[in-house]
């Protein structure tokens, strides 16, 4: 095991999996329903969102999951309907499958066990799957320079599967040099259009809408979020005072029972955010303790929905972020109540989030045009705060890589679930995406990745 690698529990348990029990006990019906909402939305999103094949899927996605399901999802049935653009997975004999429905804009849906069909609700304004390359020159398209792209060593080495973790899946590698593309890679069956999930990637974009808002006027980071369901009551709610800062810093103080916080519900489970998130208890004071959760990003995002009012919100990440920067295959997916489950269930290509990186290393600019506030990439990477344990310090919705041997200490990155990261490092004008599907428990290293491609780029 690598030095980085020993210097991460916590991080590995907040972005992979609580620990793997030496025995799992019988499944639940609660276990076996998340496991076919997990398989349902999984095959959903990358059938439908990223293209992939069904045995492709099986082979890649479904494999190495939360230790819980991992023994579950294999022997359920999914029943993939294209034409209604609907995943159906059975798990009960006595309770309707679970079923997962795209929608144009939007991705997949995890429906409620029980939810009835709703065939207004699975019509399709266009035949479901990756839209085609941009024929418009990189960075706003997909038209690249013919030059030839020296292969980097570390780029090689990365699919390799021990290289920078034992069992490692690594799907995708892009690295630019200002905007410049000077390596990319792709594993069999994956490729430039292909959108996968962007896991907690998703909380770094979240925290990017929320600047574009502060950019416009209409939040203010300082201020309490705008959660409507602590606004009604006999008593103040003691959450009120909770800031968008506090919230995108991971330190809101609300109850979060596991690293990570776990919220399968949400994810899997047919929950919505507004049921789910806005009901936790305060457990510490608000600004006083770092700790990785999910439900404080949903939080800042169920703050923009009430701020930003249902038309706007419905396609803001769209009109906001993704068309600007030509980010074509990315979508940001919602619950069931039309809340965007943006911690996680956000479908994006390699190439996209190579877009959204080169934003922050101009500084929040792109094509000309000013995104993010003046000032914002300042905001993002200061580790004012509570901060976590461990290698890496925490800004607001981005982790800093300030401490790592071979890598400046302005390099920052957004990290995902099982291998996803977009690592921005200013001094060298460089940005590096790695995509993967690693299995629960086996961590990329990511900082001697990083450290190892600066070196191989002069």
């Amino acid at each position: 095991m690598t030095r980085s690698a020993l210097r991460l529990p916590l991080l590995a348990a907040a972005l992979a999996s609580p620990a793997l029990a030496q025995s799992q006990p019988a499944p639940t019906p609660h276990d076996r329903a998340i496991a076919a909402g997990y398989k349902a939305a999984m095959l959903c999103s990358a059938i439908f969102n990223g293209g992939r094949s069904e045995a492709q899927i099986e082979a890649v996605e479904l494999r190495g999951i939360y230790p819980q399901y991992a023994a579950i999802v294999p022997t359920l049935t999914a029943e993939v309907d294209r034409a209604s653009a609907t995943v159906s997975v059975a798990f009960d004999d006595a309770l309707p499958a679970r079923r997962a429905v795209w929608r144009a804009g939007t991705g997949c849906t995890n429906m409620p066990i029980g939810a009835p069909a709703s065939p207004g609700a699975q019509r399709h304004a266009v035949p479901p799957g990756p839209a085609p390359a941009d024929p418009r020159p990189w960075p706003l398209g997909d038209a690249l320079p013919r030059v030839a792209m020296p292969p980097l060593a570390p780029v090689t080495a990365a699919f390799k599967s021990d290289t920078y973790g034992a069992g490692i899946v690594t799907t995708g590698v892009i690295v630019l040099k200002g905007n410049q593309m000077i390596a990319e890679r792709y594993a069999e069956g994956f490729g430039p259009l292909t959108a996968q999930r962007t896991w907690s990637v998703a909380k770094s974009i979240t925290g990017t809408l929320v600047g574009i808002a502060a950019a416009q006027g209409l939040v203010d980071v300082a201020k309490p979020a705008d959660i409507p369901e602590w606004q009604d009551g006999l008593a103040p709610d003691p959450r009120r005072p909770i800031t968008l800062d506090q919230l995108l810093r991971m330190a809101s103080g609300l109850y979060s029972g596991t690293a990570g916080n776990r919220t399968d519900a949400v994810y899997f489970g047919g929950t919505a955010v507004t049921e789910e998130t806005v009901g936790l208890p305060l457990e510490a004071a608000p600004g006083t303790r770092f700790r990785y959760a999910n439900n404080d990003i949903m939080l800042a995002m169920r703050a923009l929905r009430a701020t930003l009012g249902e038309e706007r919100y419905r396609d803001f990440p769209a009109t906001a972020l993704f068309e600007p920067l030509g980010m074509r295959h990315s979508v940001a997916e919602t619950d069931w109540r039309g809340n965007f489950i943006s911690t996680s269930q956000m479908w994006t290509s390699a190439r996209d989030l190579a877009r959204f990186g080169l934003l922050y290393l101009d500084d929040g600019v792109w094509n000309g045009r000013r995104l993010l506030p003046e000032g914002w990439v300042s905001y993002v990477t200061m580790p004012a705060g509570p901060q976590p344990e461990g290698a890496f310090g925490y800004g607001a919705t981005f982790w800093l890589l300030n401490s790592s041997p071979g890598v400046p200490a302005d390099t920052y990155a957004a990290f995902g679930n099982r291998g996803q990261y977009v690592v921005i490092v200013p001094s060298r004008r460089i940005v590096i995406v790695r995509r993967g599907e690693d299995p629960a428990g086996a961590p990329f290293d990511v900082a001697r990745f990083t450290a190892d491609v600066l070196a191989a780029v002069r």
